[in-house]
């Protein structure tokens, strides 16, 4: 008999080819083609199971959502993020770089919910309950109804469910546990898969919802396949620079709410706080306006932030000058330094440009090309733009100044923070823009000159 052939199929996209190979040629994921079952061209009819009565299908109307409600975490940015607290039975992947917060965020989580009286069950399988008890002391996170856990076995980690019987599972992480029913290391495609998959019929069966740490690759996407995300109602990405004490929670999905909020964070010596109105740290703390500077303000989801933006523009003999860029696209101050020096008649030619945010925040925003395109005119004639004006808007290859979205928003946080005067598209060029920015400071500069005297 001719033996039948052997095919493979990559488990994440369904690439199919006759020899196993380590990584699919489609999805070009490592590790996911595995030997697929021969298929024998009999269709086997399905028998029809009958339904009980407590699996009925009923009418939408009927169905009430008393036991849906969402139960707020205790720490409001994290409600914004989530849409206004955890659902019961939700599964929520919250993912992040390494050592950014992601453990610290959870168990303040776990404690607030503790102290309202409900038994939460922390997971650790990567750390000891000894070094979580550590952590926990030191960020005042201490209490009786929170229980900790290091196990790194599924079987396990549902027996402990059954024992605690919790309010709220939070397991950290998902790519250190294994199952023993599936073959394949922690970590791997089809151990991660089925990890996620028991957490979660578990959350749904129970209305027990389950936070769920997920490590990332180089790049930053979620480790693992990428039904993971799939099969989880919230994905939470924490992102932050290990330089500042900055964090920001961003949803990428939410079955429950919007994937536009942000949620923002400082890390302390004492632990993670929240905060609520973040205004005040992307802006300088100089009382006399400076040359090269000037504030927009840009959008982080659908919160407004104001950030300052720092020019500075030297001289330079060098035949190649210098292009040095900070929290800001350098392709976009190129083509913003084209724009000022071929539309506003400023030479940048023959000059260093260094282009810089404060506070570490990071502008990808064409909203922010005004703000950009001001302060590297004020550093290079060395006329300082007044503390009380800020500047949004999309600058063109024309010199044309295009609105942004939330142009609305935008200009109700700049009124409420103090900003007098706000330059957008209502001046029709980059010219216009700067002619409106030097007056108002030769306006700013004749009061506090009429002030003094």
């Amino acid at each position: 008999m001719a033996k039948a052939a052997v095919t493979y199929r990559c488990t994440e996209c369904g690439w199919t080819t006759v020899k196993w190979v380590g990584r699919c040629g489609e999805c070009q994921e490592w590790g996911t083609v595995a030997e697929a079952a021969a298929r024998t061209g009999v269709l086997r009819a399905l028998m029809p199971v009958t339904v009980g009565a407590d699996r009925a299908a009923r009418s939408i109307t009927a169905i009430g959502v008393e036991s849906t409600q969402r139960r707020p975490s205790g720490i409001g940015e994290f409600d914004r993020v989530l849409g206004g607290g955890i659902v019961p039975g939700a599964a929520i992947l919250l993912s992040g770089e390494p050592g950014v917060g992601k453990s610290t965020l959870l168990l303040e989580v776990a404690s607030r919910a503790a102290r309202e009286g409900r038994p939460v069950l922390y997971v650790s399988a990567e750390e000891s309950v000894s070094q979580v008890r550590m952590r926990a002391e030191r960020t005042g996170a201490l209490h009786d109804q929170l229980f900790l856990a290091s196990e790194t076995d599924l079987a396990t980690i549902i027996g402990q469910i059954d024992a605690v019987r919790p309010s709220l599972v939070i397991v950290d992480s998902v790519q250190t546990v294994s199952s023993g029913s599936t073959e394949g290391i922690a970590g791997g495609p089809s151990q991660v898969r089925e990890v996620a998959s028991t957490l979660i019929r578990v959350a749904k069966e129970r209305d027990l919802p389950v936070l769920i740490v997920g490590h990332v690759t180089k790049d930053g996407s979620i480790a693992g396949p990428r039904l993971l995300e799939h099969l989880v109602d919230v994905v939470c990405q924490f992102e932050g620079d290990r330089q500042t004490a900055l964090r920001f929670v961003r949803a990428l999905k939410n079955r429950f709410g919007p994937t536009d909020e942000v949620g923002c964070f400082e890390m302390a010596g004492d632990g993670i706080a929240e905060v609520p109105d973040p205004s005040g740290l992307f802006l300088s703390r100089t009382t006399t306006p400076v040359s090269g500077t000037c504030v927009t303000v840009a959008m982080e989801g659908r919160r407004p932030l104001p950030v300052e933006v720092q020019a500075l523009v030297v001289a330079t003999t060098a035949p190649n000058p210098r292009r040095v860029t900070n929290g800001v696209d350098s392709s976009r101050v190129a083509m913003l330094l084209a724009v000022l020096e071929r539309r506003a008649g400023i030479r940048l030619g023959d000059k260093d440009v260094y282009v810089s945010t404060v506070g570490g925040v990071r502008l990808a925003e064409p909203g922010a090309d005004l703000a950009i395109a001001l302060a590297v005119a004020s550093a290079a004639t060395d006329r300082a733009i007044p503390h009380t004006l800020a500047a949004f808007g999309e600058i063109s290859l024309a010199g044309e100044i295009r609105p942004v979205t939330s142009g609305k928003q935008r200009a109700t946080e700049a009124a409420r923070l103090g900003f007098a005067t706000r330059i957008d598209d209502r001046s029709a060029t980059v010219r216009e823009a700067l002619r409106v920015a030097f007056s108002s400071a030769a306006t700013q500069r004749e009061r506090e000159l009429d002030a003094a005297f």
